[in-house]
């Protein structure tokens, strides 16, 4: 099979939630405890960190991957979804798996894993684990998938547990309450293993946090509280932090989002050492301001061009919509014009009632399944005093809304993982 023909097979056989949704969703860790007792456990052959949450699951488990390989350890990274290729889920030092990696395992091992019927998610986990064991990782960081609990990477054993915030996503299966939804993620908290909390704005939530530490006994740790003497300040497109420990430490990545991320990454980071981690603080400086170039990451409120100035984020519920807005008002330009799509499962109202009723919008859908349809999108846009055009196609809301522009406005781009995937292409040809 060609790599292609190998990912038709996988989402044809294993059809993957981020794409269908609910069809693709299997709770529980059966299937995943199969196939690891399969390839022989590979995930027990290197150290492992654990990054849950609702949203920065992504950042801070890439900004902890360049901090890590800037100090010399061979590392790991396994991160959902993809934007662009498969095989930005798996990653060691930056780079992606090989496309006959991806091809072999699947002609090698598929009589076997077959049978097991695993979802897309579980499978490709396996596969990463396989990997970075063949690549000798030191060690990896492994984001959760959905939710925590009975997410397929909970069958590790991390040295290190990171939960980042809380807030409403999934709920179908999470719950429709902060707490229930903080539930499912502090079942990523293990025995005697630490636990690093982000951003707490509840003390319902915080309360299930503390519960679950105390009954495996492991010690828990907020990010808030255990940094106190930490500062941010937007400088350039970027972050400039300050602490006892960091002077002028500038994070490359620069959404609003970053501030709070920025300190979970540093109390985890302090963690890390006590852990008996080698991490030398020019490396934690390296890692933060060369991000993107370190580990690939896209789509964190990335420009992707000037004149007229246009930017995407895959922000993608209330909770991460609010610092886009946020981030919006800081920015200066005659016209805002918003393209925007969303998943048929989130929680569309709350998330536009959270955008600039100045925008101009250009609503349309990503090519995958899950997308809601754009008219219905500009249908209850309406209702929230938004206006604008619905575009069956992203390439379509994007050349509309560049046509529109003048050199002094802006284009934000948004609202899902799968309307930045498919604005990319569109300004860099090159990473289709």
């Amino acid at each position: 099979m060609t790599y292609q023909e190998t990912l038709d097979y996988l989402y044809r056989q294993m059809p993957e939630y981020q794409r269908i949704g609910h069809l693709a969703y299997k709770p529980g860790l059966g299937n995943s405890l199969l196939l690891d007792e399969l390839f022989g456990h590979p995930h027990r052959k290197f150290k492992t960190i654990h990054v849950g949450g609702t949203n920065g699951k992504g950042s801070i488990s890439h900004l902890l991957a360049a901090v890590l390989r800037q100090s010399g350890y061979n590392v790991g990274l396994y991160t959902s979804p993809h934007l662009i290729d498969f095989r930005e889920r798996i990653r060691v030092n930056g780079e992606m798996i090989d496309k006959q990696y991806v091809i072999d395992f699947v002609e090698k091992y598929r009589s076997e894993f077959e049978p097991v019927m695993p979802s897309f998610f579980e499978l490709s986990m396996e596969m990463a684990f396989l990997y970075f064991t063949e690549q000798k990782v030191d060690v990896a960081v492994i984001e959760v998938g959905l939710g925590g609990r009975l997410d397929s990477t909970n069958i590790i054993s991390p040295d290190l547990s990171i939960i980042t915030n809380i807030g409403f996503d999934h709920m179908k299966y999470l719950g429709n309450t902060l707490p229930k939804i903080a539930d499912e993620k502090a079942g990523i908290i293990k025995p005697h293993t630490p636990v690093v909390i982000g951003e707490i704005e509840q003390d319902d939530v915080q309360k299930v946090f503390v519960d679950k530490a105390k009954s495996v006994e492991a010690k828990i740790i907020f990010a808030e509280k255990a940094m106190p003497d930490y500062s941010a300040q937007p400088n350039n497109g970027k972050w400039l932090i300050q602490s006892n420990i960091y002077r002028n430490l500038t994070n490359e990545l620069g959404g609003f989002a970053q501030e709070k991320n920025s300190k979970t990454v540093l109390v985890a980071i302090e963690e890390l050492r006590t852990l008996g981690y080698n991490i030398p603080t020019e490396a934690v400086y390296k890692g933060f301001e060369n991000v993107t170039r370190l580990t690939g990451l896209m789509g964190r409120w990335q420009v992707l061009q000037e004149k007229p100035k246009v930017i995407c984020d895959t922000g993608h519920n209330a909770h991460g919509i609010r610092y886009v807005a946020r981030q919006l008002e800081t920015e200066k330009y005659h016209q805002l014009r918003i393209v925007i799509g969303m998943s048929n499962d989130k929680d569309v109202d709350a998330v536009l009632s959270l955008l600039p009723k100045h925008a101009t919008c250009y609503f349309t859908r990503a090519s995958v399944d899950r997308a809601l349809d754009e008219k219905i999108l500009a249908t209850k846009a309406s209702g929230f005093g938004l206006k604008g055009d619905a575009f069956h196609t992203v390439a379509d809301a994007v050349a509309a809304a560049k046509n529109d522009s003048a050199d002094n406005d802006l284009i934000f781009i948004g609202g899902s993982n799968f309307v930045v995937a498919d604005a990319l292409p569109l300004f860099f040809p090159s990473i289709e």
